[in-house]
């Protein structure tokens, strides 16, 4: 793949630096990556991935923007309210790199339609709010050996982890081998927005040091954030013998 005097100019400050250069970032235009939710984690996700360079993102959201978003989810504005969440970041990401190719899924994701939509990704970022789908995503994942990057928040909280199920290791499941009773996400619990901020971009860092094939410090396992004590715990997750995905 060449690369143009205008995208060298574009991406510049990314291809000078010596573990990028014009190859890394020939990986990174040819690289595709599907984000779910377009919420908190989606929205600088999103962002990051876009202006980096990324040629084919997936977004997958049904959901219809609201004004208790605008806290957080920064691809939007009152001008937005009540339209499809998918529509208005198809739009946002053009503005941002129209080079990128974008391929919007404006549905609910179910059992039956999970392999017609991420089949077509290499790298699956998990940014929805509730268990039932992560859990979905999670088991595709696994069976179908893609790498997932999944994060969640809540009230100063965030975590991050990341899967590569190329290669033998745990999955979500066996982090967490059940639903729990109750939904912890922002509807329930609110969120500080700039967790949701911090959390988004790490997600976008993880994908971008996965194309790029840097040194993978995050694989298997968790990285918390308290927003409040500014504090960062890592833990390595170890695999279930009793997880149902047989990890």
């Amino acid at each position: 793949m060449k690369i143009s005097l205008k995208q060298y100019q574009r991406f510049e400050k990314q291809i000078i630096l010596k573990k990028i250069g014009i190859s890394g970032q020939r990986k990174i235009i040819s690289a595709n990556v599907l984000v779910a939710g377009i919420g908190g984690l989606g929205c600088p996700l999103i962002t990051y991935l876009a202006a980096a360079g990324v040629g084919k993102i997936g977004i997958l959201d049904f959901d219809k923007i609201e004004l208790s978003n605008l806290n957080r989810q920064t691809l939007f504005s009152t001008s937005d309210l009540g339209k499809f969440k998918v529509n208005q970041a198809k739009k946002y990401i053009k503005q941002i790199n129209k080079k990128v190719k974008v391929v919007s899924f404006n549905k609910k994701l179910t059992s039956k339609n999970i392999e017609n939509i991420l089949k077509k990704f290499d790298i699956i970022c998990d940014g929805t709010d509730n268990y039932k789908t992560r859990y979905l995503i999670n088991d595709f994942c696994v069976k179908n050996k893609k790498i997932l990057v999944t994060a969640a928040i809540s009230k100063f909280d965030g975590h991050l982890m990341k899967f590569n199920f190329k290669k033998k290791g745990p999955c979500y499941r066996c982090f967490m081998p059940e639903i729990p009773t109750k939904e912890n996400n922002c509807q329930t619990e609110g969120i500080f927005s700039p967790t949701a901020g911090i959390m988004g971009s790490l997600q976008a860092n993880e994908v971008l040091k996965t194309i790029l094939h840097f040194k993978d410090f995050l694989n298997n396992h968790i990285l918390i954030f308290d927003s409040l004590k500014i504090n960062f715990k890592k833990i390595k997750i170890a695999i279930n013998p009793k997880c149902i995905n047989k990890c």
